[in-house]
């Protein structure tokens, strides 16, 4: 669907910014888009006319890479489409949905982007990267909302056109380490030696101070390495130097995790016993699984999550679309963290497009529906959702965190299972954090 767009000046500050309306403006920029993306190699899609109904959306995730991969996103985003569309679409608009490998690289990042302007997306949903820096500015110039991307980076909770659904990495590791604050004696956090990595201490170090806990001892560790007996070593070190209660080893390494547990489970029989806990997106219950269950390493773990866990009776509807267009999708796995957003995300999008009723849905009606107040519900797998631009974390550097709610769950008898009642929100704690 054809849809005007928005140009930000890169000058002015992005809230003092205008849209830009020229019909023929708007054509040229997208004529030059699509000859960059023919350089590329990326030959856009023919759309419809000017009658066409179709909503055009893109997901991206990183798929067949070295490090994490989040294949489950872009098929389950498929499947959803699939499942809209023998339903009667969206307010009778046909859904088409559009994926994208965003390769765990900056450059493919950004070439995703290139490709959502030039095929006319009126939003980005449900995707995952590390590169915000690579492609918001590419969608932020065409207008086209970024909605539930998995909150990675800290871009994702500034940029005025990201509509987070959970609270990232700064919620996960907040809340953790208000948890550990109370259950451990040293902490040693693993964590990935880039700048996405350089985020995590001190939000770890807010969650252990709010328990009057000393900060986290900050390993650095290859991304993509395919052993981490040194890291394994260093941390077992850390955790194992205080003389009263147990300390804690904390991977956070997304896919590698499990690489990382590998090489800590060969390791820590030379020191004396700790504790391991994590976030989710770290860990699930096929990491359980192929870790040994019960008798694997992460046994008495603690993780936190955005979500309910996965066995909770509210993920039921998200189950019957893959039941139903999905079925035997090994990529699809209805406990991942990622899928889980994935399928939020494209339910605050199907209510921006139904708040619009008859109206145009393009990426500048959307954005507005959702910046003019709109209260998304998601069957309780989060509170109602609902974005200002100045939120209550603005005065550290995240004004787009509408949601700093987490659960806590532990691993018992190798099964993830609720370790408290509901939500907790730490807002309160990320308040304090040193970002």
């Amino acid at each position: 669907m054809t849809g005007r767009r928005r140009i930000r000046s890169t000058v002015l500050p992005r809230s003092l910014v205008r849209p830009a309306r020229a019909g023929a403006l708007a054509a040229g920029a997208l004529t030059a888009c699509a000859a960059l993306l023919a350089g590329c190699g990326i030959v856009p899609a023919v759309t419809g006319g000017p009658g066409d109904d179709t909503i055009t959306v893109m997901t991206w995730a990183p798929e067949n890479t070295g490090a994490t991969n989040k294949p489950g996103m872009p098929a389950f985003a498929e499947a959803y489409g699939r499942w809209v569309n023998a339903h009667g679409g969206i307010n009778g608009r046909p859904l088409k949905v559009l994926t994208c490998n965003e390769r765990d690289d900056a450059v493919a990042a950004a070439r995703c982007a290139r490709r959502a302007v030039a095929e006319n997306a009126v939003a980005v949903v449900g995707s995952y990267s590390q590169h915000g820096d690579a492609f918001l500015p590419t969608l932020e110039t065409a207008g086209i909302p970024y909605i539930g991307g998995y909150g990675l980076t800290h871009d994702e909770f500034t940029s005025p056109l990201s509509y987070p659904v959970n609270g990232g990495q700064p919620a996960l590791l907040a809340g953790l380490g208000r948890t550990l604050a109370d259950a451990c004696g040293p902490v040693a956090l693993v964590r990935p030696d880039t700048i996405a990595g350089d985020q995590l201490p001190p939000l770890l170090d807010s969650g252990l101070a709010a328990g009057g806990h000393d900060p986290a001892g900050d390993l650095r560790a290859a991304e993509a390495a395919t052993s981490y007996g040194d890291a394994a070593e260093r941390a077992l070190e850390h955790a194992a130097t205080g003389t009263g209660e147990k300390g804690c080893v904390v991977p956070a390494l997304g896919d590698r995790t499990g690489t990382f547990m590998d090489s800590f489970r060969r390791a820590r029989a030379q020191h004396p016993e700790v504790r391991t806990a994590t976030v989710l997106g770290s860990v699930d219950q096929t990491v359980l699984d192929a870790s040994g269950g019960a008798s694997g390493p992460y046994e008495g773990a603690y993780v936190t999550g955005w979500y309910p866990e996965a066995g909770d009776a509210r993920w039921d509807p998200m189950k019957e679309v893959i039941r139903a267009e999905a079925f035997g999708d090994n990529r699809i796995d209805p406990g991942d963290a990622g899928v889980q957003t994935t399928w939020i995300a494209y339910t605050v999008l199907r209510q921006a497009v139904e708040s619009l009723g008859d109206g145009e849905v393009t990426a500048d009606t959307v954005s507005a529906a959702l910046d003019g107040g709109l209260k998304v519900t998601t069957g309780d797998l989060t509170p109602t959702l609902r974005w200002k631009f100045q939120d209550t974390l603005a005065s550290i550097g995240l004004p787009r965190l509408v949601n700093a709610n987490v659960t806590l769950q532990q691993v018992r008898d190798g099964r993830l299972t609720t370790a408290a009642d509901g939500f907790t929100d730490v807002t309160s704690t990320l308040k304090e954090a040193a970002l």
